[in-house]
């Protein structure tokens, strides 16, 4: 199992953002995490696509954005043209998960599937032969801060 280290550019200073990219660039990070939320899949909303457009003019390193939105199957061209690498969806969130990956998977991108803390590792089966990466929710998604959901990392040791 390759062990990644993306830090997620949510925990940034807005109003410093090429600056906060700068320190992820010159760190020994191998990605930037980039959370997009919709304020309906979670309660909250982040980024858009000129913010991701923006933070790729100035990343050094490649742009993993994890969707936390419904249906995001609507979006897949369009967050690979403003510039993500690796595009991750719920498994909660899309119907047809397998149709969603392969979507990914055309425009070049690497996919990945994210699964909520109380969410079966099982439901993973019959689709990870077909993605990139696993993400793991360690919380729930659309809130930064919370405390880490201590069975969760247990999940994968079965």
């Amino acid at each position: 199992m390759e062990i990644i280290i993306a830090p997620s550019i949510l925990a940034a200073d807005f109003a410093n953002l090429q600056q906060e990219v700068g320190m992820i660039n010159e760190s020994e990070a191998d990605w930037i995490h980039v959370d997009v939320m919709d304020g309906v899949f979670v309660p909250n909303i982040s980024f858009g696509m000129p913010v991701i457009k923006a933070i790729k003019k100035h990343a050094k390193k490649p742009l993993d954005v994890h969707l936390m939105i419904v249906q995001p199957e609507r979006y897949v061209e369009v967050f690979h043209e403003v510039g993500a690498d690796i595009l991750t969806v719920h498994v909660e969130a899309s119907t047809h998960l397998h149709r969603t990956i392969q979507q990914i998977k055309a425009t070049g991108m690497k996919a990945g599937v994210a699964i909520n803390p109380h969410t079966p590792v099982s439901l993973l089966q019959d689709i990870i032969a077909d993605i990139d990466l696993v993400c793991m929710m360690s919380v729930n998604p659309g809130f930064g801060g919370q405390k880490f959901i201590e069975h969760t990392y247990k999940k994968f040791l079965n």
